[in-house]
């Protein structure tokens, strides 16, 4: 029996992953390139096709279709993606037009944090869900909204942005423009920039003796293999960094009443340390009737979930 076959395109501030997917969601083959975010609009596009190109090793009469899982503001039904916050000079960008006329191929663009819902709710750990909260952790914080097993895009196409919630008023500034995100306390960049800063006061750490004075050798992997050593310090950077996202979720939760949350990206990886800092964090800030019903889960597709999810834009109907 013949099957049909998408590709999913997960557009990162980093990184840019590529899938072919069959409508099961069973990757045949996948593979990453840099994002180049820094030299551009037209420099990340150019990957864009670049990776379409390396990754198409089907006819194109078995390709049903290209999604694109894309940082910022995105109207799914114009293809267009508005100021994702970690891409310089990015306006308006009519990504799904531009790259249908260079591959011949439909191209459906949705937001990477839906598009990662998406693909939690058909393949993942949100499949017996009604009703959750997706957050994608890596260069940025995302999140998506289902409702009734339906994505939420909200009235402009940017519903679910968990990463730009202020915590604190008077916080970090924020590339979206605002103060105290909760990006600026747990994406990767703002993350191990903290870190850096906090490093030579922690000259006893694991992490300053593994990184042996090479700062740009420190990401979530390395910490994370501290903390797994006992090390305090990274532990303490896990825990905060937990404690910030529970207090935008725990708001989430207020507002939607909503008390599933699955949560997936690079950062997750911290394990179990972060999801318990996370929980009890929201287990004092939530409403007192939410607090017996809170679920947090890790995400089904790990680090595969923004690539299913866009081949699965081909496939699926809201």
């Amino acid at each position: 029996m013949k099957q049909n076959y998408s590709i999913g395109v997960d557009l990162g501030g980093t990184n840019i992953k590529f899938g072919i997917a069959n409508e099961k969601g069973k990757i045949s083959k996948k593979i990453v390139l840099p994002t180049k975010a820094e030299k551009g609009q037209e420099s990340v596009i150019s990957q864009i096709l670049k990776g379409i190109n390396s990754i198409l090793d089907k006819s194109k009469d078995e390709i049903k279709g290209i999604g694109i899982g894309a940082p910022g503001t995105v109207i799914s039904a114009k293809g267009t993606v508005e100021h994702p916050p970690n891409f310089p000079d990015w306006g308006k960008v009519h990504l799904g037009k531009i790259v249908s006329k260079k591959t011949n191929l439909s191209v459906q663009v949705e937001n990477d944090a839906n598009a990662a819902a998406i693909g939690e709710l058909i393949y993942g750990a949100g499949k017996k869900l009604n009703d959750f909260l997706m957050v994608t952790l890596g260069t940025g914080v995302g999140g998506g909204i289902i409702f009734n097993k339906q994505l939420y895009r909200g009235s402009h196409g940017a519903a679910g942005e968990i990463g730009h919630i202020s915590i604190n008023h008077n916080g970090r500034k924020c590339k979206c423009g605002s103060r105290g995100c909760v990006e600026t306390y747990i994406g990767n960049k703002y993350l191990i920039s903290n870190v850096k800063k906090q490093l030579l006061r922690h000259r006893d750490s694991l992490i300053y003796k593994m990184i042996e004075g090479n700062n740009s050798l420190l990401s979530p992997k390395l910490i994370s293999e501290a903390a797994e050593q006992h090390d305090d310090f990274a532990i303490s950077i896990i825990v905060n960094a937990g404690q910030s996202l529970g207090y935008g979720i725990s708001s989430v939760i207020n507002v939607l009443d909503i008390t599933n949350v699955i949560i997936g990206g690079g950062v997750a990886g911290f394990g179990e340390i972060l999801f318990r800092s996370i929980e009890s964090t929201i287990q004092r800030r939530v409403m007192k009737p939410f607090r017996d019903k809170i679920k947090i889960l890790p995400a089904g597709l790990k680090n595969e979930a923004g690539i299913k999810g866009a081949a699965a834009l081909v496939f699926y109907k809201s």
